[in-house]
C-alpha cells in the first residue's frame, strides 16, 4: 500500500493542470517553427509545482539566491504561511532548497508570511520579513539569520525589529557600509540598520511622498501618489534607484531615482505595466554574470490568479541614460547564461519545467522529487554532454514496485539515450543507486526525465550524474 503523502498542492491541483497544459505545449510542437507559439519554448514561471511570490533576488558565490514568499493552493487570500528558497547558476535550472523560514520560526507572530527579502553581511544572512505580531495584532517586521544562504534561518531577536503595521522589507547596503531598512504601505518609511543588521539607530522615518518624487495617482484623494508597496532599492554607478508596486489596483512597476539612499526621490515612469492575472506584482533586480535580470509575479500556472502566484523573470538592459526600459511578462523567461554540467552530482530538484512532480525534504539531506506518476517529467535545460555520455546513475528510493526513468532529449517524447529501471526498496526514504547505459547524449540539449510504470506513485530522485564516454550497450 502507497501511504498517505502531503504536499503544499495537491497531485489533483496545480500539478495535474501543468501537465496538462505541458500536453498542450507538445500538441503544439507539430506546428511549424515559423508559427510554432512561444508556449512551446515556456521557462516562465520558473517555478511549477508551488505557487510562489514576493520575488527578492540576492546574487551569491556565482549563483542567483532567489527568497520567495508561499501562496497556498486554493487560496482566496494571501495566505501564507512559510517562505522558500531557489537557486540557480544559469537563470534557467532553478533547484529547490524548501522552505528553511516560516511563521513557527517567529514565536511572537501569528500569520502572514508576507513579502521580505535578504542580504548578506560578515558571513552571515539576513533575512527581513513582515508577520502579525500575536500580542499586538499589527503586522510587524521580524529579522531572521542564517550561516548559509539556503537557512536554516532562526528568529534574531525574539521579537519584532520594528513595528508600524506596515509592510515589504527592503534592504541596501551603501559602499560605505551602511545599511537601510525600507519599508510600507500605505507610508514609505526607513531606518538606518547598525553593523550589527539586527538593531538600529534613531527612529523610523518617513519619506515624503511628493508627486513629483513618485508620480501622479488619480481618483484617490488619500494616496496622492503611485506609490502603493513593494520597495525594491539598490544603487547603479552612483544613482540609488527605488522600483515598487505602483497604484493598486491592479498594479504596475514604476520607479524612482535619487543622488542618496534617502531621497530626494525623482518619479521616472514605468517598469512593467499592468498585465497578468494577478491585481499585485512585485519586483526584484539582479545584475549576474554581465546582465540585468527583472523578477515579478503574475497568476500564469493554471488556477493562477491574484492569491496564487507565480515569480518569473526576464532579462533587461538599462538604457544609455541609465533609465529602465519598458519590460513586458512572457512565457519564455530569460535566456540560458551558460550551460549545466551533466558529469557532476545535479539535484533532481535543480528544474527548468517540471509536470506532475512535487518535492519534499530527503532524509539524506535537502530536498528530493517525489509523488511521481507514470508520465511526470522533469525538463533540465542547455545540458553540454560534449562528446557524449557513457552511463547514467541516479539516486532513487520506491515505497511500492517502482518504475522506470527514461532519458529523453528535446521533449518528453523525444529521442531516448537511456532507460534506467528502479526497483522497489521498500520504502520512500530508503534509497539506493541505480545505473545505466546511455547512448546518443552528445552537444547542447535540453534532458527530459520521464517517469514510466504502473499506477500510483512510482519513486522519489534524490540527484542523478552521468559519466562521460561511449555507451557499449545502446537503450532499447
Amino acid at each position: 500500500m502507497i501511504p498517505a503523502r502531503r504536499s503544499s498542492v495537491p497531485r489533483t491541483g496545480l500539478t495535474r493542470a501543468v501537465a496538462w497544459i505541458t500536453g498542450l505545449v507538445l500538441a503544439f510542437a507539430l506546428v511549424p517553427a515559423a508559427v510554432q507559439p512561444s508556449a512551446a519554448r515556456a521557462d516562465n514561471p520558473i517555478v511549477q509545482h508551488v505557487y510562489t511570490a514576493d520575488p527578492a533576488p540576492l546574487v551569491h558565490d556565482g549563483r542567483v539566491y532567489l527568497y520567495t514568499g508561499h501562496d497556498e493552493d486554493g487560496s482566496t487570500y494571501f495566505t501564507m504561511k512559510d517562505w522558500r528558497v531557489w537557486s540557480s547558476a544559469d537563470m534557467v535550472n532553478w533547484t529547490d532548497h524548501g522552505s528553511p523560514l516560516s511563521l513557527a520560526t517567529f514565536s511572537w507572530a501569528s500569520a502572514d508570511a508576507w513579502a521580505g527579502q535578504a542580504v548578506q553581511r560578515g558571513g552571515r544572512f539576513y533575512w527581513y520579513v513582515p508577520v502579525k505580531n500575536r500580542a499586538t495584532g499589527r503586522m510587524a517586521i521580524g529579522v531572521a539569520v542564517a550561516d548559509s544562504p539556503t537557512g536554516p534561518f532562526r528568529d534574531a531577536l525574539g521579537r519584532p525589529l520594528v513595528e508600524n503595521g506596515e509592510i515589504d522589507p527592503s534592504v541596501f547596503i551603501d559602499d560605505n557600509g551602511q545599511a537601510y531598512l525600507y519599508w510600507g504601505n500605505p507610508n514609505l518609511w526607513y531606518v538606518k540598520l547598525n553593523a550589527d543588521m539586527t538593531s538600529y539607530s534613531g527612529s523610523p522615518t518617513r519619506i515624503p511622498l511628493t508627486t513629483a518624487g513618485f508620480g501622479t495617482r488619480t481618483g484617490d484623494p488619500n494616496r496622492p501618489t503611485l506609490y502603493e508597496e513593494g520597495p525594491w532599492v539598490y544603487k547603479r554607478n552612483g544613482l540609488y534607484y527605488l522600483v515598487f508596486a505602483a497604484k493598486c489596483c491592479s498594479e504596475f512597476i514604476a520607479y524612482s531615482t535619487a543622488p542618496g539612499p534617502t531621497g530626494p526621490w525623482t518619479y521616472r515612469g514605468t517598469v512593467m505595466p499592468t498585465q497578468g492575472s494577478s491585481f499585485t506584482n512585485h519586483p526584484g533586480i539582479v545584475d549576474f554574470k554581465g546582465n540585468s535580470y527583472f523578477f515579478y509575479h503574475n497568476g500564469a500556472l493554471p488556477g493562477g490568479g491574484g492569491y496564487t502566484r507565480s515569480v518569473a523573470v526576464e532579462r533587461f538592459s538599462y538604457n544609455a541614460d541609465g533609465t529602465i526600459p519598458t519590460i513586458t511578462m512572457t512565457n519564455t523567461g530569460a535566456p540560458q547564461a551558460g550551460t549545466l554540467n551533466p558529469y557532476v552530482r545535479q539535484e533532481a530538484e535543480t528544474i527548468a519545467w517540471g509536470s506532475g512532480i512535487e518535492t519534499e525534504p530527503a532524509a539524506e539531506g535537502g530536498m528530493n522529487v517525489g509523488w511521481i506518476e507514470n508520465g511526470d517529467h522533469l525538463k533540465v535545460k542547455g545540458v553540454a554532454f560534449g562528446s557524449g555520455a557513457s552511463s547514467f546513475a541516479a539516486r532513487v528510493a520506491s515505497g511500492s514496485s517502482g518504475g522506470t526513468v527514461e532519458l529523453r532529449l528535446g521533449s518528453p517524447n523525444g529521442t531516448v539515450v537511456g532507460r534506467c529501471g528502479v526497483p522497489g526498496t521498500g520504502g520512500w526514504q530508503t534509497w539506493t543507486t541505480v545505473n545505466c547505459p546511455v547512448s546518443g547524449a552528445t552537444g547542447t540539449q535540453d534532458l527530459y526525465l520521464r517517469f514510466t510504470g504502473g499506477s500510483g506513485y512510482l519513486l522519489n530522485i534524490n540527484w542523478w550524474q552521468f559519466t562521460a564516454g561511449t555507451a557499449l550497450t545502446a537503450p532499447r
